[in-house]
């Protein structure tokens, strides 16, 4: 009787410790890894539409999570879409413009608070490994806006003495790799590039299985000029792009795999995006935007529309589909809803989406998106299904030669004369303009846009916001 008596009371504190250990587990908060890539096509993914190249992990990742299909950059251009993602701020806020080159005399400023600031200031472990672009003086450099690892590149890939007009158009020195402040080797070739940052991020995903951690893995691919390990070369039937995009795709399937090993998969959010869409001038170098109309450094829907896809166990019911508008500035106030971290002080332009992801709201997070570019230029409104663009001058290969084989084309210029109005939800490749047909939803977006005038002001307009904020300044 004795002896049963005591094994039940040792069954009931084995039961106990099982509970407590379990509550923990879910009580630890969540790790969150952000992919994002360079200069990616929204076609470029299997799950997008891609006839030809395959990204199966991508594709699971899909089916395991959820897929956007109206997700915005902040940008359509480098520094600018990476300062929008990281921050939440429209990076025209916060005084980041276009592509940054090296020596920039601006960069990130320190008053901003980064997604990983935010989250390291609730404990957890940071890490950047691939292409950092907001700024290479030292106080530039990630390890100065809440990254304690850094390993990668200050800048694109193409900023190098290899660049294709060097010596008539640009005069690059030498690309430095980093590791944390300190500079490695300068390439001379990018092959192993994609495999060291996997390894790096695999490996930093096994040492902090115990701790929660935030992982940003900004390739420096598909940004020109292209290379690809010899695992992947020849592999695709889209040529080399094909066979950098599946290498990609590997990575993302090693990350995935390191989650599971160390039996964090399902408390850890796992986003993957590009920061902005294809550079079409080069030609078979260059990735697919389509269904949508032309590519990076425009307002276009090509410009800015990109594969998004969110993988969360323990929030996310996997396999949806989701066409509500969504854009990267709300992609840290998402996260601080997620993992409880307090978001910063400063104004910021995104508001979370959680409820979006999670399918409890059919509405988006904002009333409108605005796509400004270059120096402040207000281009174009999201506002619900409808997409319209002020009178601006844009770059289009349309009637163009491409360029080949790493070289680009030329670019022929278009101004655009009056306003025009589309339905992005029927028209997706924006050919019918129906400005004339629905005056006032023109008239309503025009309200919208002269309230953000207000806010971050326009260059197209001559007008100068009253609330935005200036860049860092390199001392």
């Amino acid at each position: 009787m004795l002896k049963n008596l005591h094994l039940l009371i040792l069954s009931l504190v084995l039961l106990s410790c099982a509970e407590k250990k379990k509550e923990s587990k879910v009580d630890i908060p969540p790790n969150v890894i952000l992919i994002f890539t360079d200069d990616q096509g929204y076609q470029d993914v299997g799950t997008f539409g891609s006839p030809n190249i395959e990204t199966p992990h991508l594709d699971q990742m899909a089916n395991e999570g959820v897929k956007l299909t109206s997700f915005y950059s902040a940008q359509p251009i480098c520094s600018a879409s990476r300062a929008g993602i990281l921050t939440g701020c429209y990076p025209n806020r916060i005084g980041i413009h276009n592509a940054l080159g090296p020596g920039s005399p601006t960069g990130i400023n320190a008053s901003e608070m980064t997604i990983a600031e935010m989250l390291k200031n609730i404990g957890y472990k940071t890490a950047i490994f691939g292409k950092w672009h907001l700024g290479d003086s030292p106080n530039f450099l990630p390890t100065k806006h809440g990254f304690d690892e850094f390993f990668g590149i200050p800048y694109s890939n193409d900023m190098w003495p290899y660049h294709p007009q060097q010596g008539t158009v640009f005069n690059f020195g030498p690309l430095p790799l980093y590791e944390n402040e300190t500079v490695l080797d300068t390439l001379t070739e990018q092959s192993q590039l994609t495999t060291q940052i996997t390894e790096r991020s695999v490996d930093f995903i096994n040492r902090n299985k115990n701790n929660p951690f935030f992982l940003y893995v900004p390739h420096p691919q598909p940004h020109v000029p292209l290379f690809v390990s010899d695992k992947f070369k020849g592999k695709s039937e889209r040529g080399l792009y094909g066979d950098v995009i599946m290498e990609i795709d590997w990575s993302v399937g090693e990350i995935l795999a390191a989650l599971k090993k160390n039996g964090i998969e399902d408390n850890t959010v796992v986003i993957f995006t590009s920061d902005n869409g294809p550079w079409l001038a080069y030609g078979n170098h260059a990735g697919s935007a389509l269904p949508f109309r032309e590519g990076k450094g425009t307002a276009w829907e090509g410009a800015q529309r990109e594969p998004f896809i969110m993988r969360y166990p323990n929030k996310i019911t996997p396999g949806k589909t989701i066409d509500i508008p969504v854009m990267a500035i709300d992609i840290l106030p998402t996260i601080a809803e997620i993992t409880g971290a307090r978001l910063p002080n400063l104004t910021i332009d995104g508001k979370s989406a959680l409820s979006v992801l999670t399918g409890e709201s059919q509405k988006s997070p904002q009333e409108a998106y605005f796509f400004y570019y270059r120096i402040n230029e207000l281009m174009g409104v999201r506002y619900g299904k409808w997409k319209m663009y002020f009178p601006h001058t844009y770059r289009t290969m349309d009637g163009q030669e491409p360029g080949k084989d790493g070289l680009p084309g030329e670019y022929r210029m278009v101004e655009m004369e009056e306003i025009e109005l589309y339905d992005v939800t029927t028209d997706i490749s924006e050919t019918n303009n129906v400005a004339e047909e629905y005056p006032e939803v023109v008239d309503q977006i025009k309200v919208l846009a002269n309230e953000m005038r207000h806010e971050l002001g326009d260059s197209l307009l001559d007008l100068e916001g009253t609330k935005n904020r200036e860049a860092g300044k390199a001392e």
